[in-house]
């Protein structure tokens, strides 16, 4: 079936339609990685958006079981559904092959009813979207549903719609607590604590979590405008006055620079992929890294009593902070896959080698 992806500045790519055949809106954008598109797809951080995939073969290695671990944590995906729109690519196939696959792409995409479009030009598309930022853009399916009005994102709040509704503990008992502000938090974040022992306290983006007996905070990442988190930037500021450790990822990170003091951007189309290259301060040392933000901290607003740790050599702009005296950083990079050169741990262990 006939399948046209139409950008809010009247360009329009024709391709084929796969997946669920209905017409859908969000805002267009692009990941650049090679592999992984179903823990992009799972990714909370895509809510409300239409994903570009650049690499051009989607679908040959297929979809995983949704076998849940015994902390209730589905062990190949990122949360518990395909969270992003709809889907744009160039080539799918629909052959798979891979040890732990069970189905396509397409049937799962059929099942969450996600649209996707194949035979596009992603490379085409990609330069548009380098060339004019990310841009509001609609699935339609053979000239259906024409009319359907595209999306305000940058005034909606994303965080509220996937973030969890309640409190959730894991790995309960261990001697180390921490509390996860949940924002569109990734499986992973949570496992890769939960493999360091540590229990955590996963909360809802605006819960008052002050009356907690907790050791260190982590703001998780998650989609859309940060600034529209107010009641979670007042939480943080609230920690701030217990002098605990806290990390900050993603959108957590921008969170923790707006309960700073400090100032935020959209970036004119993100950082998505696999391979941002991110410089620690002070060190000639670039370490590739995973990344999936639309929006980072103005250099120029960050007070005095902060640093930038870390820089993207793409584009200069901040992909780290944190403060000169207090146990406070952030990045906008997944930590839980980010490991330095230098020594054994990763910044989850810097983190928690912080709890006194």
């Amino acid at each position: 079936m006939k399948a046209t992806l139409v950008l809010d500045n009247g360009i329009c790519f024709e391709g084929t339609a796969f997946g669920c055949e209905k017409s859908t809106v969000g805002e267009v954008v692009f990941c650049t990685s090679m592999t992984g598109y179903t823990e992009s797809l799972t990714d909370a951080t895509y809510a409300g958006q239409i994903l570009v995939l650049t690499y051009p073969l989607i679908g040959n290695y297929g979809v995983p079981s949704h076998e849940v671990k015994e902390e209730g944590l589905e062990k190949f995906f990122e949360s518990e559904k395909i969270q992003v729109r709809g889907l744009i690519v160039t080539d799918y196939s629909e052959e798979y092959s891979h040890w732990n696959a069970v189905e396509t792409l397409d049937a799962w995409m059929k099942r969450e009813e996600i649209p996707g479009i194949t035979g596009i030009d992603t490379r085409a598309l990609t330069k548009v979207l380098r060339e004019n930022g990310v841009m509001g853009g609609k699935i339609v399916i053979e000239e259906n549903e024409t009319l359907l009005q595209f999306e305000d994102y940058e005034n909606v709040n994303y965080v509220e719609t996937v973030s969890c509704k309640q409190v959730v503990r894991y790995n309960e008992g261990a001697s180390k607590k921490v509390v996860l502000i949940d924002c569109g938090t990734k499986f992973s974040l949570i496992r890769s604590l939960i493999d360091r022992n540590a229990e955590v306290i996963r909360v809802p983006f605006d819960y008052d979590f002050s009356s907690i007996d907790y050791d260190a905070l982590v703001i998780s990442n998650g989609p859309g405008n940060p600034i529209l988190c107010t009641k979670t930037i007042e939480n943080i500021r609230k920690a701030m006055m217990t002098n605990k450790p806290i990390l900050g990822v993603g959108l957590g990170n921008q969170l923790l620079g707006l309960a700073a003091n400090a100032k935020v951007e959209k970036l004119k189309f993100g950082h998505r992929g696999a391979n941002q290259p991110s410089r620690l301060d002070g060190w000639n040392s670039c370490y590739i890294t995973n990344q999936n933000v639309g929006y980072t901290i103005t250099k120029d607003s960050l007070p005095a009593d902060w640093n930038v740790m870390f820089v993207n050599m793409n584009d200069d702009t901040i992909d780290g902070i944190c403060h000169k005296t207090n146990p406070w950083r952030g990045v906008q990079f997944n930590p839980e896959a980010f490991s330095r050169g230098y020594k054994k741990n990763n910044l989850v262990d810097d983190f928690l080698n912080l709890i006194k």
